[in-house]
This record gives C-alpha cells, structure tokens and sequence, in this order.
C-alpha cells in the first residue's frame, strides 16, 4: 500500500508540474504566432490532454472492445463540460467572449452530433473513421487560417519565446500530464481495492482519472490568469475526442457497439448538458462561482445516466 500511495502523490506531482511547463510554454507558442491563447487551448492543448482517450481508443478497438471506446469518450466528454468546468470556475472565474462561444461551442456541439449520428446503426467503420479525422484536421486548419496564424507579431518575440524552444517544452509537458494522470489513475485503483472500495468507486475514479489532465491544465492556466487556454483546453478537448479520437480508434478495427440503448441515453444527456453549459457560457460571457456550481450538479445525475 505504501508504494501505491508513493506513486499515486508522485503522478499527481509529475501532472501538476507538466501542465505548468505546458501551459507556460504554449502561452509563448501563441504569442510568436500572433494567434490566441484560446486558440492554443483549442488545438495544442487539447490534443495533448485528450491522448489517454486517444490511446484508450487504440487499444479497446484492437481487442474489438467497442463498448469501452465509446464510453470512455461520451464519460469523458460529459465530465468536462460539467465537473471540469465547474472546477476550474471556482478556483477563478471563467470569462470568455461571446464569439468564442459560439464558433468553438458550436464547433463541439457538431462533433459531438457527428459523433451520435455516426453510432446510430452501431457500427463506426474504418472509412467512417478516416472521414471524422478528416474533418477535425480541416477544422483545426480553418481556424488557424481565421486567427490569421500566418502574421507573426515579430516585436513581441523574444529569443526564448521561438517555436524551436517553445514547441518542445509543449509537448514534454504534456508527456508528463499524460505520464503522470496514467500513474495517478493506475495506482488511485489499485489503492481503491487494497482497501476494499466497490467497484463503482474504482469505476468512478477512472472516469475522473481520464479527466484529470483537462482539469489540472485549465486549472493552472485559469489561476495564472490564461483564461483562452484554460476554456479553449476543455471545448478543445471535446472537440477532439468525439471525432478525433473515436476517428483513430476506428482506423485500428471497426468500432462496435453492443448495447446501443445506453449509448444512446448516455450521448443525448451529454449533448442536453453541453447545451446548457455553453449557453451559461454565452448568456454570462463566462461561469462564476455561482454557475460552477451548477455545472458540478450536472455532472451528478451521470451516475445514473451513464
């Protein structure tokens, strides 16, 4: 138990650290590139935390466990929206102009009904899943074209602020946030069932684990006053893992779905709930306290729905 309980503080340590040297990093990343720190949130960021859904989809959909990929994203997707924004809400709140609201939010609103649409006969087939990735690359293009990523605002640039130096610190800090949530999570379960916790619980604390990079980066990135990383991290994320990451799950074997009913269920309560955070979002310009509080209660009625 002790060495579980070593490694389980020693991630937690290691994904506090790396998504500190991430979201410093890309801060500089976006800042030489002449984009947001939104749109930085929404693209580097949000690929980075969204790898452990990413690799969870690889391996279920070569065991041909289809079941598992999806319902790893639909939790995923639905612990975001609400418990992870819900808590980074209250550590600060969470201000965000109306038109990012509307492009990235409806952006994440279409994967996920791509996403729905795509599972209503079970099945999402290889050639299905090449043309969701497809997608999620023109989109990521599309809005690195609007932010007018091409004009690089060289007077703010300094020496350490270049991709060369930048780009890499990104990505080792999201191997730790990805390293450290997988040791976290791995030893959190193993924990859990040294003493003796149900297996709903050790269920529960692998949903929150596959979260657990999403809410330490936007939480750090919303605590050092990064407010365009910390919400584009999230909406990004759940704009990846619908078409991104069940797209490249896919590609490994044909991803199928054995019990549809609850898929179904479970997807139109995700959807239901990120329409109603996104309209916080948009009708407030952000979440308060007050909303964040109401966005964790919706996070809460997932036990049963999911």
């Amino acid at each position: 138990m002790i060495v579980e309980a070593t490694l389980f503080v020693a991630g937690l340590a290691t994904l506090v650290f790396g998504a500190d040297r991430a979201v410093t990093a890309a801060a500089k990343v976006a800042r030489f590139y002449g984009v947001s720190e939104f749109f930085i949130g929404v693209t580097l960021i949000s690929v980075g935390t969204s790898l452990p859904e990413m690799t969870t989809s690889v391996i279920a959909a070569s065991y041909g466990a289809g079941d598992i990929v999806v319902g790893n994203i639909v939790g995923s997707e639905t612990s975001q929206i609400t418990l992870a924004i819900g808590i980074v809400a209250l550590i600060s709140p969470i201000v965000a102009k109306r038109r990012e609201v509307m492009v990235y939010g409806g952006a994440m609103t279409l994967a996920m009904i791509i996403m729905l649409l795509t599972l209503e006969d079970g099945v999402v087939q290889r050639s299905e899943g090449f043309l969701m990735m497809l997608a999620y690359v023109n989109f990521v293009y599309t809005l690195y074209t609007n932010e007018g990523g091409a004009e690089i605002a060289e007077e703010v640039v300094e020496k350490e602020e270049t991709p060369e130096r930048g780009l890499p610190r990104v990505a080792f800090g999201l191997l730790l946030v990805v390293v450290g949530g997988q040791v976290m999570v791995t030893n959190g379960i193993a924990l859990a069932r040294l003493v003796g916790i149900s297996e709903y619980f050790v269920g529960l604390l692998t949903g929150l684990g596959t979260t657990a990079p999403e809410i330490v980066v936007a939480g750090i990135a919303a605590k050092e006053g990064r407010g365009g990383i910390s919400v584009g991290a999230i909406l990004g994320s759940n704009i990846t893992d619908p078409v991104f990451s069940l797209g490249i799950g896919a590609l490994v074997a044909d991803v199928v779905v054995t019990d549809l009913a609850s898929v179904t269920l479970s997807g139109v309560y995700m959807l239901a709930v990120s329409l109603v955070v996104l309209a916080l979002f948009y009708w407030r310009e952000g979440i308060d306290r007050r909303a964040a509080l109401l966005c964790i209660g919706l996070y809460l009625p997932t036990f049963v729905v999911l």
